[in-house]
């Protein structure tokens, strides 16, 4: 199953850019929060990486919304592949036809 994970940092960001971004890509459930991303505690990211199942493919607007840096993304995501699960980070780029 597609999941999507959407953060903004401050409760007066708007996520709707990422849900709609996500929605696109074909999630069918979507984790979303309005927290900093230097918090260690990001309840909903844990929820969801808690209740993965070997298959589920988690998606993200960017690679930002999920990690707190560098080497946090790389625990993420291997804590992920642990599970059998995977990790997608769309590009955003656009071509002009």
């Amino acid at each position: 199953m597609k999941i999507g994970y959407a953060r903004v940092s401050t409760k007066e960001q708007n996520l709707s850019l990422q849900l709609d971004a996500l929605q696109k890509e074909g999630c069918k459930q979507i984790y979303q929060e309005k927290i900093s991303g230097a918090k260690a505690a990001r309840p909903e990211l844990r929820r969801m990486i808690d209740q993965l199942r070997e298959g589920d493919v988690i998606i993200t607007w960017k690679l930002d919304r999920m990690g707190r840096s560098l080497r946090d993304l790389i625990n993420l995501v291997n804590e992920i592949e642990e599970k059998g699960a995977g990790v997608l980070f769309p590009n955003r780029a656009t071509k002009n036809e």
